[in-house]
C-alpha cells in the first residue's frame, strides 16, 4: 500500500501530461475527421499540413524577422491556398473514382509538402519560440510543461467551437447535409463543392496550429509530420466521422503512451511510445472497427 501512494505522484503527472498531450492530438485528428464526413476521403497528407504550417511560421519568425502574429497569418494564409488547390486541382477531378485514387491523391500531396519543404528551407530544425515560459508549473501539486496546458486549452476551445458551429449554424447543417448525403444535398441547392473546400481550408488552419504547438515543443522540421501518424490511432480509436470521438480518441493515446513511456520504457531503453498506440488500433479494428463514436455501416446483400 505504501508503494502505491509513493508511486501515486508519477502516475498522476504521467497521466495529466498524456491527457494535454492527448488534446493537442485530438485538434490534428480534427482535419481528418471532417475530411472524411464530407468526402469519405481520408487525407494522408495530414501530417504534412502540420508539418508546413508549422514551418512557414517558424521560417517567417526565424528568417524573416516577422512577429508571431504575422507569422501565424501567413502560415494560416499558406494553408488555406494549399487546402483549396489540393480540393479543386486534385480532387475535384477525381470525383466519381475509387478510394484507392484518393488516397494515392494525398499520400503524393504529402511527399510534395516534404519536397518543397526540404527545397525551400533545407533541413534544418527550427524551433517556434512562443510567449510561454519553458519550466513546468506546478498544478494541484503535479509538475506539468505550460505549453502542454496551452496547447489543450487552444485545442479544447477549438474543438468546442467547431462543435457548436457543426450542431447549431446554417453552415454546420449543410455540412451535416453533405456528410449525410451528398446527392440529396445537391437537390436541395447546397453547393457541395464548395463545403468540400471549406472542409480542406479547415483541415489546413487546424493543422497550422498544431504545427505551431508542436514546434515549440518538438522543433519544426520535416519529421513534424509524424504527428499525422501518431494521428491515426486516435481517429481509428474514436471513429471517423466524430468530433467527440476524436477527443476520445486522443486522450487514451495521449495517456497510454505517455504511461508506458514512463514504466516500460526504464526497462527497454525507450521507444515504446512510438509503437503503443498501434497496438491500440489493432485491438480496436479487431474489436470495434468503427471506433467508440463511429458510424457502423450495415450493408445488405
Amino acid at each position: 500500500m505504501r508503494f502505491l501512494l509513493d508511486e501515486l505522484p508519477f502516475f498522476l503527472e504521467l497521466l495529466v501530461s498524456g491527457l494535454l498531450i492527448g488534446m493537442m492530438y485530438a485538434l490534428v485528428a480534427l482535419g481528418f475527421v471532417l475530411i472524411y464526413k464530407a468526402s469519405q476521403a481520408i487525407n494522408f497528407a495530414q501530417g504534412e499540413f502540420v508539418m508546413f504550417g508549422g514551418f512557414v511560421v517558424a521560417a517567417s519568425m526565424r528568417y524573416h524577422g516577422l512577429s508571431l502574429v504575422l507569422s501565424l497569418a501567413l502560415g494560416f494564409g499558406a494553408m488555406v491556398v494549399i487546402g483549396l488547390l489540393m480540393e479543386r486541382l486534385v480532387l475535384r477531378p477525381l470525383t466519381g473514382r475509387g478510394v484507392i485514387a484518393i488516397i494515392m491523391a494525398t499520400i503524393g500531396l504529402a511527399s510534395i509538402l516534404k519536397g518543397l519543404l526540404l527545397l525551400i528551407w533545407g533541413p534544418l530544425s527550427v524551433n517556434i519560440p512562443l510567449p510561454i515560459r519553458e519550466e513546468p508549473v506546478e498544478i494541484f501539486t503535479l509538475l506539468v510543461k505550460l505549453v502542454a496546458v496551452v496547447g489543450a486549452i487552444i485545442s479544447l476551445v477549438f474543438l468546442a467551437g467547431f462543435s457548436f458551429l457543426f450542431l447549431r449554424s446554417r453552415l454546420g447543417i449543410a455540412l451535416r447535409a453533405v456528410a449525410d448525403n451528398q446527392t440529396v444535398a445537391q437537390l436541395m441547392g447546397i453547393d457541395v463543392r464548395h463545403y468540400f473546400a471549406l472542409t480542406w481550408v479547415t483541415a489546413g488552419v487546424v493543422a497550422t496550429i498544431g504545427g505551431v504547438m508542436w514546434g515549440n515543443m518538438i522543433g519544426a522540421d520535416v519529421h513534424t509530420a509524424l504527428i499525422g501518424l501518431k494521428v491515426f490511432p486516435v481517429v481509428i480509436l474514436g471513429g471517423l466521422t466524430s468530433v467527440p470521438g476524436a477527443v476520445l480518441g486522443g486522450l487514451i493515446v495521449g495517456a497510454v503512451e505517455n504511461l508506458a513511456a514512463g514504466y516500460i520504457d526504464p526497462f527497454v531503453g525507450g521507444g515504446t511510445k512510438d509503437f503503443v498506440p498501434y497496438i491500440l488500433m489493432i485491438l480496436a479494428l479487431m474489436v470495434r472497427p468503427y471506433g467508440f463514436f463511429g458510424e457502423q455501416v450495415i450493408e445488405r446483400v
